[in-house]
């Protein structure tokens, strides 16, 4: 399919290496989702619409947040930072896909590859590090009530999420560096619908020590470090929460965590299983499907956990619809 003179032509050329050629890839070809006919406007449409609800309901709670008074607090600070998060890391993965859905073409630069890698992984690497820092913000708000407003006052949230895109922004630019070193020859296809870092690593013919370094140096950081910020402040939470005495304060409590705690789920357990199980060729479809979940699926649920789980959000999003619908009213009559 990709095989004419033209495409050869153009995209590979011949590098002489002592006393071997070798041919440098400079296209990549993506796998996609599938490869029958059949099932690719399907698989289009049925993408689209989800990309369309994701982007719809994260700039829904964006703008709720935005303009209710009532929800400008940290917890909805940090939500409506993980709901930008949620659109841009969906950005750069699904349009490329629904290109390739309805062109069926797949084909990709090296550099248009490793260009949306870095981005991926810039809005992962600050995702992880905000669903902490929330984490820390429930710690706070529970366990150090009559603190909380001056712990977890403005300016220090504002701070903690510029040092989080700032860090997301740098390890992800050292990532994409190195990644940029290597070279890529005759194996040339990505068993993957976007440019992931294993995949991109698999086919590579450069030596790539460097490169599985810094992916354990990340697995100690973010699965070691981040994860034990993220889960050990729950226990102190559920030891407060039980010794609350009134029931109705222990499931508001429980309420606003529990939300939390389901995202922070879904979104490892996912990766742990996109990552950490076996790249091998009978779990193809497999780890296609977690790479679903993990990249498409996972800023689709998000929104719509925090949001129908939340009543406060529900009701300020009541009365905004309320006062738009009778607003409008007003002015046609």
């Amino acid at each position: 399919m990709y095989c004419d003179c033209y495409v050869i032509g153009h995209f590979y050329r011949q590098r002489q290496s002592g006393m071997e050629n070798q041919t440098i890839v400079y296209i990549l070809i993506l796998s996609g989702l599938s490869d029958l006919p059949s099932l690719q406007l399907p698989l289009f449409l049925v993408f689209l619409m989800i990309y369309f609800i994701t982007l719809s309901v994260n700039f829904l709670i964006i703008l709720i947040i935005y303009t209710d008074c009532h929800l400008h607090s940290p917890m909805y600070f940090f939500l409506g930072t993980l709901a930008c998060l949620d659109m841009g890391y969906s950005s750069v993965i699904v349009p490329r896909m629904l290109f390739d859905l309805l062109t069926d073409r797949r084909l990709i630069s090296v550099q248009a590859c490793i260009t949306q890698f870095y981005f991926f992984f810039f809005f992962i690497a600050s995702e992880v590090i905000v669903l902490a820092v929330m984490s820390i913000d429930r710690y706070i708000a529970i366990c150090r009530p009559l603190h909380y407003t001056q712990i977890m006052n403005r300016k220090v949230c504002v701070q903690l999420v510029s040092i989080t895109l700032a860090f997301g922004a740098i390890y992800s630019l050292v990532h994409t560096l190195f990644l940029s070193k290597l070279t890529f020859c005759s194996s040339n296809t990505l068993q993957s619908f976007f440019c992931d870092l294993p995949q991109l690593l698999q086919i590579s013919c450069s030596d790539t020590f460097i490169n599985i370094l810094l992916i354990f140096v990340s697995w100690i950081f973010y699965g070691v470090v981040i994860l034990g910020v993220t889960f050990y402040p729950y226990i102190t939470i559920l030891r407060t929460v039980l010794k609350i005495p009134s029931k109705n304060m222990r499931v508001k409590a429980f309420s606003t965590c529990s939300s939390h705690l389901t995202v922070v789920f879904l979104f490892y357990i996912t990766a742990f299983f996109n990552y950490l199980y076996p790249n091998t060729n009978y779990n193809l479809k497999e780890d296609k499907v977690a790479s679903v979940f993990y990249s498409t699926l996972t800023p689709f649920l998000n929104p719509l956990i925090y949001s129908l789980r939340n009543q406060e959000f529900i009701t300020s999003l009541r009365k905004t619809l309320h006062r738009q619908w009778w607003g409008r009213v007003d002015n046609i009559l």
